[in-house]
C-alpha cells in the first residue's frame, strides 16, 4: 500500500477539528499513488480524499497544484475540489507533513483500454487545456527536455544493466531531442501525467481526472503526446491507430490543433517516451528493497520510443 506516513486517531481528530466535515466514520489508506500518502476519508458529511505530501513533492509547488484543481473545478472540469478549512486555507499540517482534503470522485479507472476511453479522454483533455488558459499561477515543466540530461547522467553508468546498449541509445536520442525540440508551440497548463489510473469512468463516460501533481506549463501538444503513449499502445506493444485517431479527433473538436502542433507530434511523442523511460529507469536502478511501490519496467517505454523514431509523418497517428 502506498502509505508512507501513518496517521494516528488523535492526529486525525485534531486535524479534522479545523474543518466542517462532520464526524469521521472510516479512514483507510489507498493502494494507488506513488508520490504521496493517500487516504479515503468518510465522514457524516460525505467522502473525501486526504493526502499527505511526501518529500518527493516540493511544498512550494502545492499552491499551484491545489489552486489549479480549484480553478478547473470552478470551470466545469471533472477533477477533485480542494476543501477549505475554517480559516479559509487549503493546506494544513498532519503527522508532520503538508496535507489537504479534496472531494471524492465516483468512477473506476480502466484496466483495459477501449476506443471509447480514448475518445472521451481527447474531449476532456482539450477542455482542461481551454479551462486552464486564465489560471494565473505558473510552474515550469522540470521534467521536459531541459531536465532530461540530469536524469540521463544519473542513470547512464548502469543503464546497460537493464538493456544492453541502452546508455548509448539514450545518449543519442537525448542529443537529437535537445537539438530539435520546438520552442514556439501553443502552450499553457497541462496535466503531464494523464495515465489510465488517473482517469475515472462510469458507464462509458469520463467522470474524473485526478493526480495533478506533475501539472505545469508546457506545450499542449506535449500533453497529447503523453496520452498517445499511455493510451494507444496494446499490451503486446502494437500501436493502435484507431484509438489514436479517436483521441485526436475528439480533442480537435474542442480545441483547434495547429499545423505546427501536428507537424511536431512525432518529435513530441519521442520526447514523451524518453521522459518516462528516464524516470522509470531512475526508479528501477534506485529501488529500495522493501519499498511500498514496485518500480515499473522502463523497457516498455524503450519500445515506444523506437516506434516513434520510425514515424516519418504525423499521419501515422491518425490525424492529417
Amino acid at each position: 500500500m502506498a502509505v508512507y506516513t501513518e496517521v494516528s486517531d488523535e492526529e486525525l481528530r485534531v486535524f479534522l477539528s479545523c474543518y466542517d466535515l462532520g464526524e469521521p466514520l472510516t479512514f483507510k489508506g489507498i493502494a494507488e499513488g506513488v508520490e504521496n500518502s493517500n487516504f479515503l476519508l468518510e465522514t457524516t458529511e460525505g467522502r473525501y480524499i486526504l493526502t499527505l505530501y511526501e518529500k518527493r513533492v516540493e511544498e512550494n509547488d502545492l499552491p499551484f497544484f491545489l489552486g489549479l484543481m480549484e480553478h478547473l473545478a470552478e470551470r466545469g472540469i471533472a477533477c477533485p475540489t480542494p476543501v477549505h478549512a475554517r480559516d479559509g486555507q487549503i493546506l494544513h499540517v498532519l503527522a508532520g507533513r503538508p496535507a489537504a482534503v479534496v472531494t471524492f470522485l465516483d468512477g473506476l479507472w480502466p484496466r483495459r483500454i477501449h476506443p471509447f476511453h480514448c475518445q472521451e479522454l481527447g474531449k476532456h483533455l482539450a477542455r482542461l487545456h481551454l479551462a486552464g488558459r486564465d489560471f494565473e499561477l505558473k510552474r515550469p515543466n522540470n521534467l521536459s527536455v531541459a531536465g532530461w540530461r540530469q536524469l540521463y547522467d544519473a542513470c547512464k553508468d548502469r543503464a546497460d544493466e537493464v538493456e544492453p546498449g541502452l546508455a548509448a541509445t539514450l545518449g543519442q536520442e537525448l542529443a537529437a531531442l535537445e537539438e530539435q525540440w520546438p520552442s514556439d508551440l501553443p502552450a499553457g497548463v497541462i496535466h503531464a501525467d494523464l495515465f489510465p489510473d488517473n482517469v475515472f469512468f462510469r458507464d462509458e463516460q469520463l467522470t474524473g481526472l485526478i493526480d495533478f501533481y506533475f501539472a505545469c506549463n508546457d506545450f499542449y501538444a506535449y500533453d497529447i503526446a503523453i496520452c498517445l503513449n499511455a493510451w494507444c499502445f496494446e499490451p503486446d506493444g502494437a500501436f493502435n491507430v484507431t484509438k489514436a485517431r479517436l483521441l485526436l479527433h475528439a480533442y480537435c473538436r474542442e480545441r483547434d490543433f495547429s499545423s505546427d502542433e501536428l507537424a511536431a507530434l512525432p518529435l513530441l511523442a519521442r520526447g514523451a517516451s524518453l521522459r518516462f523511460l528516464l524516470t522509470r529507469l531512475y526508479d528501477w536502478l534506485n529501488h529500495q528493497e522493501g519499498a511500498f511501490v514496485q518500480p515499473k519496467d522502463p523497457r516498455e517505454y524503450l519500445r515506444k520510443l523506437r516506434f516513434h523514431c520510425g514515424i516519418s509523418s504525423p499521419g501515422a497517428y491518425g490525424l492529417s
